[in-house]
């Protein structure tokens, strides 16, 4: 079982789309917006794709940025490599790594390498096959084929090389072998040793060898379900359950409640139940994962077919939205000051109403954190199980509710605690912290 980097561990990530999080839409315009980055409190930049974007097929009127058309280049509507080696460095000088995603499964059908069809999968007639039929933008690549591993072997050994970045991103990482993946790893090392690789994918078999973190696919999708179709709260600690009996000790998770591939949170779940699914995020353990714009509530989409377009956050959306930025900020914060809530041990609680409310402690260093979250659109008072309560001082962050109609401000008051009873707001959370011996 392979051990993550330190500062992976300790991390925050957060997800950039280039095209859409600046007003030039570029990397320069990343760059200018480090000190955001940094002063929200993430650690590690994840940039996604930055290659140039193929136009045969192409979906949109930009194209989707995972339909690469040369892995050597910088998109030209993104700058130069120059800029991307200003953005490292940068970001670096702020003490932010970036991870860039690469995507070694498909390519655009105007891809230099389809002049060799034998890298690529084909059918009986010899014909280029996409992944499945929907990806009609891109061409499989075929890992069968030593070569076809050579060749992207080297791709990212390039991008470490030249750019100094911290590790990848890796889309799809589970269409390709296993195999090619603990192959690469050493000689990634031996470029950038204590990078972090990222699998987009939730499978034991990856972590063995070859990757420091997945995705926590099963958790978000049990998630989506008590958010959005009924299904009780008590689904998630199953589904972590089951996370710790299918995976190697000690496997790290990226937590999400939205990225690039899914509706915006706030959309899919309303504006109080995304600050209650990011709270969950933000406490569990695991790597928790920003999205682009989630900290000021911007529902701009970027799945497809918003993938191929240019849709940019709209940031004044924070005047509207005021509990989203002191939420992320508070919430954030809290994770970095505390290694219990960084790395430590979780425990599930009991409580006395688990269809709709999750209650959990995160114990180490000294400390431990009670959390409690009303995962369900009705106020809740119950009973939690916990030992010696009295200790328990909160910290709960400081979150006003969403604005109503014509109002400017908001406040919230939290309903006193008199343990081993505990109330909570419609999709509302509590915190507290105390030591431990």
């Amino acid at each position: 079982m392979r051990s993550a980097p330190e500062w992976a561990r300790d991390g925050i990530v957060y997800e950039v789309f280039p095209r859409v999080f600046s007003a030039t839409g570029d990397l320069v315009g990343v760059t200018a917006r480090l000190d955001d980055i940094r002063k929200l409190g993430a650690t590690i930049v994840w940039l996604m794709p930055i290659h140039p974007i193929g136009e045969v097929k192409r979906k949109g009127t930009y194209g989707s940025p995972y339909s690469v058309r040369d892995y050597h280049a910088v998109n030209p509507d993104y700058g130069t490599k120059a800029d991307l080696q200003t953005l490292v460095r940068e970001a670096h000088a702020r003490g932010l790594k970036v991870i860039l995603d690469m995507v070694p499964n498909h390519t655009a059908w105007d891809s230099a390498l389809l002049s060799t069809p034998e890298l690529y999968r084909r059918d009986a007639s010899g014909r280029v096959l996409p992944p499945n039929p929907d990806w009609s933008d891109v061409a499989q690549l075929d890992y069968a084929n030593p070569r076809t591993r050579r060749l992207m072997a080297e791709v990212l050994e390039q991008w470490l090389r030249e750019a100094d970045l911290d590790g990848f991103r890796c889309d799809m990482a589970g269409l390709l072998p296993t195999s090619f993946w603990e192959e690469a790893r050493p000689a990634l090392e031996r470029v950038k040793p204590g990078l972090f690789l990222l699998a987009e994918w939730s499978g034991p078999e990856l972590m063995t060898n070859a990757f420091d973190a997945d995705y926590a696919w099963p958790f978000h999708n049990a998630l989506t379900r008590v958010l959005s179709h009924g299904a009780p709260a008590s689904d998630l600690r199953a589904t972590w359950e089951e996370e710790r009996r299918t995976f190697p000790p000690g496997t790290l998770h990226l937590r999400f409640s939205d990225n690039h591939d899914e509706r915006r949170a706030v959309s899919r779940f309303g504006e109080a139940a995304a600050l209650a699914a990011s709270l969950l995020v933000l406490t569990l353990d695991g790597i928790p994962l920003v999205y682009n714009g989630m900290e000021v509530g911007d529902t701009a989409e970027s799945g497809g077919p918003a993938l191929g377009e240019r849709l940019p956050i709209f940031w004044p959306i924070a005047e509207r939205r005021p509990e989203f930025p002191r939420f992320y900020a508070q919430a954030i914060a809290l994770r970095r000051a505390h290694a219990a809530l960084r790395q430590g041990e979780t425990v599930w609680l009991r409580n006395s109403e688990e269809s709709r409310v999750v209650s959990y402690l995160r114990r180490g260093g000294g400390e431990e954190f009670l959390i409690a979250i009303n995962l369900s659109s009705q106020p809740w008072s119950g009973q939690v199980d916990v030992e010696k309560p009295g200790a328990l001082v909160e910290v709960t962050p400081d979150v006003p509710p969403p604005l109503l109609p014509g109002a400017s401000t908001s406040e919230r008051t939290l309903p006193p605690v008199s343990w081993p009873t505990l109330g909570i707001d419609a999709w509302g959370f509590r915190v507290f912290r105390r030591p431990v011996a």
